[in-house]
């Protein structure tokens, strides 16, 4: 197969584009420019897309003996996933952008611009695995290395998508195999520290980065009762469960720590409460993509699911249901509740590891 692989300058793409050249595949090795100011350098294992990723990634690709190409994204990324991140903040709820830029990007930009250009799949180093059945139909499930599963943030895909993705790296069970793997390769990106945090946000201040982007909004934070508790600089800036940075002039009355429970953007107020205000039981979603429900629309069925990159799975009761809207997925917890659930999370419907189906939260409460 000509194989289009995905080179960000890190150990996992690396390694993956190494693994299909092994198995025989015609590999031509792409980095994605996604910032429109990219940094010389990265800080420490902050932020990507550097200049200094693009050339690890080139040099990897020369040991693997591909050709490599730079292909500018970057107006799609920004029209796309950081538009996205701004408008759902602003909106008063909780982005992933990881989510967005595999769909809008890795799966939807790359993959179609890979597909016009003749090639029958593209690899990425994501820590998922792809199983294929006899008759042709495959299945996306988690990866058994739990710490760096990203099945997660790769469920948006959907069935077709996944049809022309593969992942290498969906038997390594460490970070540390994969790393032992690119130094018996020669690669020498190795020992390179893994990125974490929001690519586009590369100093970590994501609160800064709102502020520069949206502006300064003065309001009020509020408790359950309504009493004036504090100020903040925009409720864009909050997000359902938050604890930290809150700024508050008046205690509990029961001293009790508080955290964000609401964020009404149409008066830019942000409430906080106490913690069993955030318990939520019920979870909806809507823009619902399913690589598999079991049953038909409107069945209940028996699984698990997960709100969060790294969130544990809890058990539920999970539906597809359709709307004027569309597809859609409702969820009735069968365990302990989930804290903290915010609108544009997405919630992904797994059974055992195979993921099954996601959604877009869009409202979360106690039933």
């Amino acid at each position: 197969m000509r194989v289009l692989a995905a080179m960000s300058g890190g150990v996992d793409s690396a390694v993956a584009a190494a693994l299909a050249v092994e198995a025989g595949h015609d590999v031509v090795g792409v980095h994605m420019a996604l910032s429109r100011n990219r940094d010389q350098f990265r800080t420490g294992s902050r932020g990507c897309c550097s200049i200094e990723d693009a050339g690890d990634a080139r040099r990897a690709a020369d040991v693997l003996g591909i050709p490599y190409y730079v292909w500018d994204l970057s107006e799609r990324f920004e029209d796309t996933v950081v538009a996205d991140f701004l408008s759902e903040y602003e909106a008063g709820r909780t982005p992933n952008p990881c989510v967005r830029c595999n769909e809008h990007i890795k799966f939807e930009a790359l993959l179609d611009k890979a597909t016009a250009l003749g090639f029958d799949a593209v690899a990425t180093g994501h820590y998922a695995r792809v199983v294929m059945h006899d008759d042709g139909t495959r299945e996306l499930h988690r990866s058994p290395n739990a710490e760096k599963d990203q099945s997660y943030v790769l469920a948006v895909m959907g069935p077709e998508r996944l049809a022309r993705a593969m992942f290498p790296l969906g038997e390594f069970a460490s970070k540390a195999e994969v790393r032992a793997e690119a130094e018996r390769r020669g690669l020498s990106v190795s020992a390179k520290p893994d990125s974490y945090d929001i690519c586009f946000v590369a100093d970590g201040d994501t609160r800064g980065f709102l502020r520069s982007r949206l502006g300064s909004r003065p309001g009020e934070v509020v408790d359950v009762e309504g009493n004036v508790v504090g100020e903040h600089d925009g409720a864009y800036a909050f997000t359902v469960g938050q604890r930290k940075g809150l700024a508050l002039g008046r205690p509990a009355p029961d001293g009790k720590a508080r955290y964000v429970v609401d964020v009404q953007t149409s008066t830019n107020t942000v409430v906080v409460g106490p913690a069993e205000l955030l318990s939520v039981d019920r979870i909806e979603g809507e823009k619902a993509v399913w690589f598999a429900a079991p049953g038909g629309a409107g069945e209940w069925w028996d699984g698990e699911v997960q709100v969060r990159a790294h969130g544990e799975p809890v058990p539920a009761r999970v539906r597809a249901v359709a709307s004027d809207g569309g597809p859609g997925l409702e969820v009735v917890l069968t365990g302990s509740p989930l804290r903290g659930v915010a609108a544009g999370q997405s919630v992904v419907a797994y059974r055992g590891t195979q993921v099954l189906g996601q959604a877009t939260v869009t409202r979360a409460w106690r039933g």
